[in-house]
Protein backbone atom coordinates (compact mmCIF):
# COMPACT_ATOMS: atom_id res chain seq x y z
CA UNK A 1 0.00 0.00 0.00
CA UNK A 2 1.31 3.47 -0.91
CA UNK A 3 2.28 5.62 2.04
CA UNK A 4 0.28 8.74 2.79
CA UNK A 5 2.14 11.99 2.04
CA UNK A 6 3.57 13.81 5.00
CA UNK A 7 2.19 17.20 5.88
CA UNK A 8 4.43 20.14 5.10
CA UNK A 9 6.37 21.46 8.06
CA UNK A 10 6.60 25.25 8.49
CA UNK A 11 10.10 26.50 7.68
CA UNK A 12 11.33 23.18 6.27
CA UNK A 13 12.17 23.18 2.53
CA UNK A 14 9.92 21.01 0.43
CA UNK A 15 11.52 17.64 -0.30
CA UNK A 16 11.80 17.44 -4.09
CA UNK A 17 12.30 13.66 -4.05
CA UNK A 18 9.20 13.19 -1.91
CA UNK A 19 7.26 15.57 -4.15
CA UNK A 20 8.29 13.59 -7.24
CA UNK A 21 7.40 10.28 -5.61
CA UNK A 22 4.00 11.42 -4.37
CA UNK A 23 3.13 13.13 -7.64
CA UNK A 24 3.84 10.00 -9.70
CA UNK A 25 1.92 7.77 -7.29
CA UNK A 26 -1.07 10.10 -7.31
CA UNK A 27 -1.16 10.23 -11.14
CA UNK A 28 -0.82 6.44 -11.41
CA UNK A 29 -3.57 5.87 -8.85
CA UNK A 30 -6.12 7.83 -10.89
CA UNK A 31 -5.75 5.58 -13.97
CA UNK A 32 -7.81 2.41 -14.26
CA UNK A 33 -6.60 -0.56 -16.34
CA UNK A 34 -9.50 -0.19 -18.77
CA UNK A 35 -8.47 3.44 -19.33
CA UNK A 36 -5.29 2.25 -21.04
CA UNK A 37 -6.52 -0.97 -22.63
CA UNK A 38 -5.32 -3.38 -19.94
CA UNK A 39 -7.42 -6.20 -18.44
CA UNK A 40 -8.94 -5.56 -15.03
CA UNK A 41 -8.56 -8.43 -12.60
CA UNK A 42 -11.20 -7.02 -10.29
CA UNK A 43 -10.96 -8.13 -6.70
CA UNK A 44 -7.43 -9.41 -7.19
CA UNK A 45 -6.10 -5.87 -7.55
CA UNK A 46 -4.79 -4.63 -4.21
CA UNK A 47 -3.79 -1.11 -5.22
CA UNK A 48 -5.82 1.77 -6.66
CA UNK A 49 -5.13 2.48 -10.28
CA UNK A 50 -2.31 0.94 -12.28
CA UNK A 51 0.47 -1.16 -10.84
CA UNK A 52 4.01 0.10 -11.25
CA UNK A 53 4.76 -2.80 -13.58
CA UNK A 54 1.82 -1.91 -15.80
CA UNK A 55 2.80 1.73 -15.98
CA UNK A 56 6.40 0.81 -16.79
CA UNK A 57 5.19 -1.44 -19.60
CA UNK A 58 3.08 1.34 -21.07
CA UNK A 59 6.01 3.78 -20.86
CA UNK A 60 8.47 1.31 -22.41
CA UNK A 61 10.86 1.21 -19.44
CA UNK A 62 11.80 -1.53 -17.02
CA UNK A 63 9.79 -1.96 -13.86
CA UNK A 64 12.95 -1.51 -11.79
CA UNK A 65 13.78 1.76 -13.55
CA UNK A 66 10.29 3.16 -13.05
CA UNK A 67 10.26 2.05 -9.42
CA UNK A 68 13.47 4.00 -8.77
CA UNK A 69 11.95 7.06 -10.40
CA UNK A 70 8.76 6.76 -8.35
CA UNK A 71 10.90 6.48 -5.23
CA UNK A 72 12.18 9.96 -6.03
CA UNK A 73 15.41 9.14 -7.83
CA UNK A 74 15.06 11.12 -11.05
CA UNK A 75 18.56 12.55 -11.21
CA UNK A 76 19.67 10.84 -14.43
CA UNK A 77 16.32 10.40 -16.15
CA UNK A 78 16.24 11.62 -19.75
CA UNK A 79 13.70 13.97 -21.25
CA UNK A 80 12.64 11.19 -23.62
CA UNK A 81 11.83 8.84 -20.75
CA UNK A 82 9.90 11.59 -18.96
CA UNK A 83 7.92 12.19 -22.16
CA UNK A 84 7.08 8.47 -22.37
CA UNK A 85 5.98 8.36 -18.74
CA UNK A 86 3.93 11.52 -19.19
CA UNK A 87 2.13 9.95 -22.15
CA UNK A 88 1.53 6.72 -20.25
CA UNK A 89 0.10 8.68 -17.31
CA UNK A 90 -1.93 10.86 -19.68
CA UNK A 91 -0.58 14.03 -18.10
CA UNK A 92 -1.77 17.45 -19.14
CA UNK A 93 0.78 19.99 -20.40
CA UNK A 94 0.89 21.58 -16.94
CA UNK A 95 1.37 18.21 -15.26
CA UNK A 96 4.08 17.28 -17.75
CA UNK A 97 5.92 20.52 -17.00
CA UNK A 98 5.55 19.90 -13.27
CA UNK A 99 6.97 16.38 -13.63
CA UNK A 100 9.96 17.78 -15.53
CA UNK A 101 10.60 20.44 -12.89
CA UNK A 102 10.57 17.79 -10.15
CA UNK A 103 12.69 15.22 -11.96
CA UNK A 104 15.16 17.55 -13.69
CA UNK A 105 15.30 20.78 -11.68
CA UNK A 106 16.86 23.86 -13.18
CA UNK A 107 19.18 26.13 -11.25
CA UNK A 108 17.83 29.59 -10.46
CA UNK A 109 21.10 31.46 -10.02
CA UNK A 110 19.97 34.76 -11.49
CA UNK A 111 16.67 34.88 -9.63
CA UNK A 112 16.90 33.48 -6.10
CA UNK A 113 13.52 32.13 -5.03
CA UNK A 114 13.54 34.05 -1.75
CA UNK A 115 14.30 37.43 -3.34
CA UNK A 116 11.65 40.09 -2.83
CA UNK A 117 9.47 40.38 -5.91
CA UNK A 118 9.35 43.80 -7.51
CA UNK A 119 6.87 45.18 -10.05
CA UNK A 120 8.24 47.58 -12.64
CA UNK A 121 7.03 51.15 -12.22
CA UNK A 122 5.68 51.23 -15.78
CA UNK A 123 3.42 48.27 -14.98
CA UNK A 124 2.09 50.01 -11.89
CA UNK A 125 1.30 53.08 -13.97
CA UNK A 126 -0.40 50.86 -16.55
CA UNK A 127 -2.67 49.48 -13.84
CA UNK A 128 -3.65 52.99 -12.83
CA UNK A 129 -4.72 53.85 -16.39
CA UNK A 130 -7.10 50.87 -16.62
CA UNK A 131 -10.26 52.72 -15.58
CA UNK A 132 -13.26 50.46 -15.09
CA UNK A 133 -11.18 47.27 -15.35
CA UNK A 134 -10.32 45.45 -12.12
CA UNK A 135 -6.71 44.36 -12.54
CA UNK A 136 -3.80 43.26 -10.41
CA UNK A 137 -0.36 41.68 -10.72
CA UNK A 138 0.29 38.39 -8.93
CA UNK A 139 3.63 36.72 -8.34
CA UNK A 140 5.02 33.55 -6.84
CA UNK A 141 3.36 31.99 -3.80
CA UNK A 142 0.04 33.60 -4.92
CA UNK A 143 1.30 36.99 -3.68
CA UNK A 144 -0.64 40.08 -4.76
CA UNK A 145 2.04 42.57 -5.79
CA UNK A 146 0.15 45.52 -7.29
CA UNK A 147 -3.45 46.45 -8.13
CA UNK A 148 -5.62 49.29 -9.31
CA UNK A 149 -8.53 51.15 -7.77
CA UNK A 150 -11.13 48.92 -9.43
CA UNK A 151 -9.54 45.76 -8.07
CA UNK A 152 -9.77 47.28 -4.61
CA UNK A 153 -13.44 48.13 -5.18
CA UNK A 154 -14.23 44.54 -6.23
CA UNK A 155 -11.94 42.47 -3.98
CA UNK A 156 -11.20 44.81 -1.06
CA UNK A 157 -8.50 47.37 -0.34
CA UNK A 158 -5.36 45.29 -0.02
CA UNK A 159 -3.34 48.42 0.87
CA UNK A 160 -4.79 48.16 4.38
CA UNK A 161 -3.26 44.70 4.81
CA UNK A 162 0.33 44.08 5.94
CA UNK A 163 2.42 43.05 2.89
CA UNK A 164 2.71 39.44 4.11
CA UNK A 165 -1.09 39.15 4.13
CA UNK A 166 -1.50 40.29 0.53
CA UNK A 167 -1.63 36.72 -0.62
CA UNK A 168 -4.50 34.87 -2.31
CA UNK A 169 -3.85 31.63 -0.43
CA UNK A 170 -4.04 33.40 2.91
CA UNK A 171 -7.17 35.30 1.90
CA UNK A 172 -8.99 32.26 0.58
CA UNK A 173 -8.13 29.77 3.32
CA UNK A 174 -7.75 31.97 6.38
CA UNK A 175 -10.31 34.77 5.91
CA UNK A 176 -13.93 33.58 6.09
CA UNK A 177 -15.25 36.69 4.36
CA UNK A 178 -13.75 35.53 1.08
CA UNK A 179 -15.97 32.45 1.20
CA UNK A 180 -18.88 34.87 0.86
CA UNK A 181 -17.21 36.85 -1.92
CA UNK A 182 -16.54 33.87 -4.24
CA UNK A 183 -19.74 32.03 -5.12
CA UNK A 184 -17.72 28.96 -6.16
CA UNK A 185 -15.23 29.16 -3.30
CA UNK A 186 -14.13 25.54 -3.75
CA UNK A 187 -13.01 26.12 -7.33
CA UNK A 188 -11.10 29.26 -6.37
CA UNK A 189 -9.39 27.28 -3.60
CA UNK A 190 -8.47 24.51 -6.05
CA UNK A 191 -7.01 27.04 -8.50
CA UNK A 192 -4.85 28.57 -5.77
CA UNK A 193 -3.52 25.22 -4.55
CA UNK A 194 -2.76 24.08 -8.11
CA UNK A 195 -0.75 27.26 -8.68
CA UNK A 196 1.16 26.75 -5.43
CA UNK A 197 1.97 23.19 -6.50
CA UNK A 198 3.44 24.53 -9.73
CA UNK A 199 5.55 26.98 -7.70
CA UNK A 200 6.70 24.15 -5.44
CA UNK A 201 7.96 22.24 -8.47
CA UNK A 202 9.95 25.23 -9.71
CA UNK A 203 11.16 26.53 -6.32
CA UNK A 204 11.16 23.70 -3.75
CA UNK A 205 13.92 25.42 -1.77
CA UNK A 206 11.98 28.67 -1.38
CA UNK A 207 11.73 29.11 2.44
CA UNK A 208 8.80 31.53 2.18
CA UNK A 209 6.84 29.09 0.05
CA UNK A 210 7.50 26.18 2.41
CA UNK A 211 6.56 28.37 5.37
CA UNK A 212 3.30 29.35 3.66
CA UNK A 213 2.43 25.74 2.82
CA UNK A 214 3.29 24.66 6.34
CA UNK A 215 1.19 27.37 7.96
CA UNK A 216 -1.83 26.69 5.76
CA UNK A 217 -1.49 22.94 6.37
CA UNK A 218 -1.68 23.57 10.10
CA UNK A 219 -4.51 26.11 10.01
CA UNK A 220 -6.79 24.86 7.24
CA UNK A 221 -8.24 21.39 6.84
CA UNK A 222 -9.44 22.31 3.34
CA UNK A 223 -5.93 23.29 2.32
CA UNK A 224 -4.50 20.00 3.62
CA UNK A 225 -7.10 18.07 1.66
CA UNK A 226 -6.45 19.89 -1.60
CA UNK A 227 -2.66 19.94 -1.18
CA UNK A 228 -2.66 16.13 -0.77
CA UNK A 229 -4.21 15.66 -4.24
CA UNK A 230 -1.00 16.87 -5.95
CA UNK A 231 -3.10 18.42 -8.72
CA UNK A 232 -1.45 21.03 -10.92
CA UNK A 233 -2.89 23.15 -13.70
CA UNK A 234 -2.64 26.58 -15.24
CA UNK A 235 -5.87 28.49 -15.69
CA UNK A 236 -5.21 31.48 -17.90
CA UNK A 237 -8.80 32.55 -18.54
CA UNK A 238 -12.33 31.84 -17.46
CA UNK A 239 -15.27 33.28 -15.54
CA UNK A 240 -15.48 34.11 -11.86
CA UNK A 241 -18.81 34.62 -10.13
CA UNK A 242 -18.74 36.90 -7.12
CA UNK A 243 -21.27 38.09 -4.58
CA UNK A 244 -20.34 41.69 -3.87
CA UNK A 245 -21.88 43.19 -0.73
CA UNK A 246 -22.78 46.46 -2.48
CA UNK A 247 -23.80 45.53 -6.02
CA UNK A 248 -24.80 41.89 -5.63
CA UNK A 249 -23.81 39.09 -7.98
CA UNK A 250 -21.10 39.67 -10.58
CA UNK A 251 -20.10 37.46 -13.47
CA UNK A 252 -16.65 38.54 -14.64
CA UNK A 253 -14.40 37.13 -17.34
CA UNK A 254 -10.73 37.03 -16.38
CA UNK A 255 -7.63 36.92 -18.56
CA UNK A 256 -4.08 36.19 -17.41
CA UNK A 257 -1.07 37.72 -19.15
CA UNK A 258 2.43 36.55 -18.19
CA UNK A 259 4.97 39.39 -17.90
CA UNK A 260 7.48 38.88 -20.69
CA UNK A 261 10.61 39.68 -18.69
CA UNK A 262 9.46 37.91 -15.51
CA UNK A 263 7.48 34.72 -16.06
CA UNK A 264 6.77 34.46 -12.33
CA UNK A 265 4.54 37.54 -12.53
CA UNK A 266 1.19 37.83 -14.29
CA UNK A 267 -1.30 40.59 -14.99
CA UNK A 268 -4.87 39.45 -14.32
CA UNK A 269 -7.76 41.52 -15.65
CA UNK A 270 -11.52 41.18 -15.21
CA UNK A 271 -14.32 42.42 -17.44
CA UNK A 272 -18.05 41.95 -17.82
CA UNK A 273 -20.14 41.24 -20.90
CA UNK A 274 -21.18 44.53 -22.52
CA UNK A 275 -24.60 45.84 -21.46
CA UNK A 276 -24.93 43.11 -18.82
CA UNK A 277 -26.00 43.67 -15.20
CA UNK A 278 -22.40 42.93 -14.20
CA UNK A 279 -21.12 45.67 -16.53
CA UNK A 280 -23.55 48.14 -14.96
CA UNK A 281 -22.44 47.03 -11.50
CA UNK A 282 -18.80 47.67 -12.41
CA UNK A 283 -19.68 51.14 -13.65
CA UNK A 284 -21.42 51.80 -10.36
CA UNK A 285 -18.37 50.65 -8.39
CA UNK A 286 -16.13 52.81 -10.58
CA UNK A 287 -18.26 55.88 -9.86
CA UNK A 288 -17.99 55.26 -6.13
CA UNK A 289 -14.21 54.87 -6.30
CA UNK A 290 -12.60 54.58 -2.89
CA UNK A 291 -16.01 55.11 -1.28
CA UNK A 292 -16.99 51.67 -2.59
CA UNK A 293 -14.24 50.06 -0.57
CA UNK A 294 -15.16 52.01 2.54
CA UNK A 295 -18.87 51.28 2.17
CA UNK A 296 -18.11 47.66 1.39
CA UNK A 297 -16.34 47.22 4.69
CA UNK A 298 -19.32 48.68 6.49
CA UNK A 299 -21.53 46.14 4.66
CA UNK A 300 -19.45 43.06 5.55
CA UNK A 301 -17.22 43.13 2.50
CA UNK A 302 -13.72 41.61 2.90
CA UNK A 303 -12.39 43.64 5.82
CA UNK A 304 -8.83 44.84 5.63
Amino acid sequence: MDEQPEAAVPGRPLDRRAELSEFLRSRRARLKPEDVGLPDFGRHRRVPGLRREELAQLAGVSAAYYTRLEQGNGRNVSAEVLDSIARALRLTDAEHAHLTHLAKPKAHKKKPAARQQQVRGALCRLLDTMDGVPAYIAGRRSEILAWNRMAAAVFGDWSELPPAERNWARLIFLRPEYRDLFIDWEQKAIDIVCALRMDAGCYPDDPRLSALVGELSVKSEEFRRLWATHDVKEKSHGVKRLHHPLVGDLSLHFETFRIADDGDQALITYHAEPHSPSAEALRLLASWGTDATRAGKDSSAPSH
